[in-house]
């Protein structure tokens, strides 16, 4: 697959998220969606923030908590699939 450069940031292919530390969006990650025709660069995630992760084995009840209020107040976001800021956060953040 052919490397993209958007944003000033290589990535390495569509939907293939990257980290973008101290850009001055204050997001932490970026990444190349195609849908159709329609390519965008999206912008997701709080740099410095602290979040849950991928779950893991003997996770706290404060994570889990955590992890379930995030999915639960963007739902509706996340429901929109790839093309939303919200759904890339979900997938790589949370």
């Amino acid at each position: 697959m052919a490397e993209i450069t958007r944003g000033g940031h290589k990535f390495a292919g569509y939907s293939k998220p990257i980290k973008t530390p101290g850009h001055s969006s204050g997001k932490s990650h970026a990444v190349v969606v195609k849908d159709g025709e329609a390519v965008r660069l999206i912008r997701f995630g709080q740099q410095g923030a602290s979040t849950a992760g991928k779950p893991k084995a003997g996770e706290s009840e404060a994570m889990k908590a955590k992890r379930k209020s995030f999915k639960a107040r963007h739902a509706k976001n996340i429901a929109k699939g790839k093309m939303s800021a919200a759904y890339w956060a979900n997938k790589v953040k949370w």
